[in-house]
């Protein structure tokens, strides 16, 4: 019963490190820093696979009944159960801001190119457009 009970404690504390986690990573994406968001995102992957494996140790402990009978044990998987809800939330509001980032700065590259064209961009003599890369700017004084 002890191995069950550090089993499910280390659960536990897994599962109050990925809510952490996803906090920073919150903080990452609106303050737009992409070094921290991908490092993050690997922590986070490290901790989900962790997660994965104690929650397999536990699945076939031979006490594994006992986790909802145990007065000692039925509470922290109450909690560790309540924490991942928490923390699927999170990630999937995460992931979310995420994309909205991603379509925020693919409609602003958009424009730059757009804008950087339209600078660009002369006719001939003969009415043809022609893009100029150095329109204005390679004078010879």
């Amino acid at each position: 019963m002890a191995a069950l009970q550090g089993l499910v404690e280390y659960q536990l504390k897994s599962a109050e490190e990925l809510s952490l986690l996803l906090e920073k990573e919150k903080l990452a994406i609106t303050s737009r820093n992409s070094k921290d968001i991908e490092q993050l995102a690997k922590q986070k992957i490290t901790l989900i696979e962790q997660l994965k494996v104690t929650d397999d140790r536990i699945s076939r402990h031979p006490d594994v009944a006992s986790l909802t009978t145990d007065p000692e044990l039925s509470p922290l998987v109450t909690q560790i159960r309540s924490i991942i809800a928490d923390c699927q939330q999170a990630n999937a509001i995460n992931g979310e801001a995420l994309q909205r980032a991603q379509l925020s700065f693919n409609k602003l590259n958009n424009l730059m190119q757009q804008s950087q064209g339209k600078l660009g961009m002369t006719y001939t003599a003969d009415g043809q457009t022609k893009n100029v890369t150095t329109l204005g700017t390679n004078l010879k004084a």
